[in-house]
């Protein structure tokens, strides 16, 4: 069943979401060759919790973590390991918060350190893929709009796996709730978009092959080819002319940059 949300209620998922935003732009802060991503997980659910909130991953379904932190051919639901981050490498960090009932869902994936222009590109594609399916997020479109500009944009015009397997999904009191939203579908398909439906789009894309197999830990998603993979999400509340991102990369970019910028100085 699907729960079309008033604007009061998408007011409530928006700060939810600001409050994931501002977790991730605080972890941005902290990711460099050393970091282990058990520490950068404990640091995010201090955050979460001092700012009122619950996370909204941590138990659900069993999950142990409250970041789902997915390191270079990790796609997604990696679990946080004392294993530190080191050069060159890349990681998608995910994570939720439940505050005043109402869920906040997001996710970027970051370079530690540098990284290859070939894993460069994954990434700013991936990222941009993300905004061709938020420019399809408007009443009167379907939900294979935006699949269909995500796979055109990362599959057709750049090569690159798109993973069939795992979806975006409605966003309100639940972490999950319906409809599904694929990276990949065609145009004209799927559910009709209306008014104050608040669905997570997340491409998660595979420098490689599209396939992918599940861990011994039964969450981790791994690409079967071994190549890293990206993942970037967004909470969006469809709207008439242009959709409403309730999640924002704002801060998260310029600690991004300034993070960049301090280690490379070394």
């Amino acid at each position: 069943m699907i729960y079309y949300k008033t604007n009061e209620e998408v007011e409530l998922i928006r700060k939810s979401n600001q409050l994931v935003s501002a977790t991730i732009a605080e972890l941005a802060t902290r990711l460099k060759p050393g970091v282990t991503t058990n520490q950068l997980d404990q640091i995010a659910e201090s955050f979460i919790r001092d700012h009122g909130a619950v996370p909204a991953f941590k138990g659900f379904r069993g999950f142990p973590y409250t970041c789902c932190m997915s390191v270079n051919a990790a796609v997604v639901h990696g679990f946080a390991t004392d294993e530190e981050l080191k050069d060159g490498d890349i990681v998608s960090i995910d994570t939720g918060t439940v505050l005043n009932g109402f869920v906040g869902d997001s996710a970027y994936t970051f370079a530690i350190g540098e990284i290859s222009t070939e894993i460069q590109k994954l990434l700013t594609v991936t990222k941009e893929s993300l905004y061709k399916g938020i420019e399809k997020t408007i009443v009167g479109n379907r939900i294979g709009d935006i699949s269909w500009a995500i796979q055109d944009y990362t599959e057709k015009k750049h090569g690159y796996g798109v993973v069939r397997e795992l979806t975006g999904h409605g966003v309100g009191k639940s972490l999950h709730e319906e409809p599904e939203v694929p990276n990949y579908g065609k145009r004209g398909n799927g559910l009709k978009l209306r008014e104050g439906l608040v669905i997570a789009i997340e491409p998660m894309i595979n420098l490689g092959k599209k396939d992918i197999f599940c861990a011994d830990d039964e969450w981790t998603i791994l690409t079967a080819d071994g190549k890293p993979s990206a993942h970037f999400e967004h909470s969006i509340c469809v709207r008439k002319d242009k959709a409403d991102i309730l999640s924002t990369f704002e801060q998260i970019e310029i600690n991004e940059k300034a993070n960049i910028n301090l280690f490379s100085d070394f």
